[in-house]
């Protein structure tokens, strides 16, 4: 397995500039590359929105709390992109456990970089 194989751990991911765990449990981990702007993130989401000049979704937020957690998940439950696995991923980073989508069933952070 090369180094490139391993599992991205999700407390690597934007964490340098993150408010503290206290106060903004959640975070958000973006697939940018992968959205091909089907817009239904912003449809469930008030954090969601489409950017009509690049075709591209794009939160407001990365970082947020438990009012919050509740539409980001349907945000990334539903994302069709990579097949209907999405390329939102909502993570709790008390535990850096993948809450949405979750496709594995086991919290690990199923992204394709």
């Amino acid at each position: 397995m090369t180094e490139t194989d391993e599992p991205v751990d999700p407390s690597d991911v934007g964490e340098q500039d993150a408010p503290p765990v206290e106060e903004k449990p959640y975070k958000i981990i973006f697939e940018a590359n992968k959205c091909f702007g089907a817009g239904k993130c912003a449809e469930v989401s008030a954090n969601w929105s489409l950017d009509l000049d690049t075709g591209i979704a794009k939160p407001k937020t990365y970082f947020f709390g438990e009012a919050e957690l509740d539409h980001n998940v349907k945000a990334a439950e539903a994302c069709p992109a990579k097949k209907d696995r999405g390329v939102i991923h909502v993570v709790d980073r008390r535990t850096d456990e993948e809450i949405a989508p979750d496709p594995n069933g086991d919290g690990t952070l199923s992204v394709d970089w």
